[in-house]
């Protein structure tokens, strides 16, 4: 009972999130290179979802992540800072170390046998400054 109310509640939060970061208007299926939408991480951080590998649903790319944010948020994933791989509707997720993240502004991976999806760090705008 508790579970299937967990479910539904992680369940809604996907479709919350693919109504806030505008999955609606994202590719059913994307191939590599595509973007299926922005979310953010479990701290907050705005990323957005890119298939790296494979041709993906960006529906349940959307709710996989939606789900692995929420598992991080709660203390449901191993590691320093839920960093351990967690396996999330049949895929793999894991968060990259800071040095990673820093270097490629990848944050995370989830992954199935054939696809690939990783949750990037946008790149800020530039900005002019005057001297």
């Amino acid at each position: 009972m508790e579970r299937d109310r967990a479910r539904r509640a992680l369940a809604a939060l996907g479709g919350g999130v693919c109504l806030v970061a505008g999955c609606s208007s994202a590719q059913a299926t994307a191939g590599p290179g595509a973007t299926c939408g922005s979310t953010h991480t479990a701290a907050g951080v705005p990323v957005i979802i890119k298939v790296a590998k494979g041709s993906v649903d960006c529906r349940t790319a959307m709710q996989v992540e939606a789900e692995y944010a929420a598992r991080i948020r709660n203390g449901q994933v191993a590691g320093n800072g839920g960093g351990a791989p967690t396996v999330v509707s049949g895929w793999t997720c894991q968060g990259y170390a800071t040095p990673e993240v820093l270097s490629t502004g990848n944050a995370s991976q989830c992954h199935t046998g054939s696809a690939v999806v990783l949750a990037v760090l946008p790149v800020p705008a530039a900005t002019s400054t005057s001297a």
